[in-house]
């Protein structure tokens, strides 16, 4: 008589290891979005914003923190895949698709959830926009929109599930997994062009000059455009230009800019495809 006491294990058992694929995924990217979003394409924040440490303060001291944070993503996203790929015979059950995508879906609210009660205002690291009159009213939005209300479709998304809950090829399950990358991707297809743009009432750009421009046809330009001369560097080709009320940044292109600020395309880097 055999004495293999060796038992399948439970349906929670087996279902731990994609819950969690999901959980972490979602988290891990919460924390890129947040990052890549806000930290480099708004530039609302870095991580650190708000210590007031003249050694913190330091922009490369900001940027190794957001990097460090991206890393630290990394790594929660890299367990989620190892899970992910330890329980991908389950993708043959009914209703698991759906069972990632919600798990996915609260994972990405909870990190949101987590960001704003530990780092906004426990910690006070860091506020989501920290040059606001008003930013506890930019916490709350951010919370609420990207956390709560994120946490609560993927709840409902989970509990609208079950055994007969989709197959997994469902349209209804993959949806939100898919629409999560093309959401992101054209959030900071956006957000980018915006950024680009200078806050009301600033009127002065930085302009980049071709190589061997001369201080007399950065003066042409400059009346060109009724602007005056702010600063430039030593190189002679980087100036600040203060282009007036009304002034055109775009006609700075045909007098040898290769690049302006506060505009949404670099056209005069154009020029360096002439042959």
């Amino acid at each position: 008589m055999s004495t293999d006491t060796t038992y399948p294990p439970s349906p929670a058992q087996a279902a731990t290891g994609l819950s969690w694929a999901g959980y972490l995924l979602g988290f891990a990217l919460g924390g890129f979005f947040d990052g890549i979003l806000l930290h480099q394409v708004l530039q609302w924040h870095h991580l650190l914003s708000a210590v007031e440490s003249s050694a913190v303060q330091d922009i490369r001291v900001q940027i190794l923190a957001d990097g460090l944070f991206h890393a630290a993503m990394y790594l929660v996203a890299a367990g989620g895949l190892w899970l992910l790929w330890r329980s991908r015979r389950r993708f043959a059950e009914a209703g698991a698709d759906r069972l990632l995508a919600a798990n996915a879906l609260i994972g990405f609210g909870v990190w949101h959830i987590i960001d704003g009660v530990l780092s906004h205002w426990i910690l006070g690291i860091h506020r989501i926009r920290m040059d606001s009159a008003n930013p506890l009213l930019w916490d709350l939005l951010w919370f609420v929109v990207f956390g709560v209300a994120v946490v609560a479709a993927g709840w409902r998304l989970r509990r609208g599930g079950g055994a007969g809950g989709g197959g997994r090829l469902a349209p209804v399950a993959v949806t939100p997994i898919v629409l999560t990358p093309i959401v992101l991707t054209l959030a900071v297809l956006v957000a980018g062009p915006v950024a680009a743009l200078p806050p009301p009432g600033v009127t002065t750009v930085m302009v980049l000059f071709q190589p061997g421009t001369t201080a007399t046809d950065v003066f042409a330009a400059v009346a060109a455009v009724d602007g005056r001369t702010v600063w430039q560097d030593p190189s002679g080709q980087l100036w600040a230009i203060d282009l007036g009320e009304g002034g055109s940044a775009a006609a700075l292109y045909r007098h040898g800019a290769l690049l302006v600020s506060n505009t949404l395309l670099p056209t005069g880097c154009l020029d360096w495809f002439r042959t």
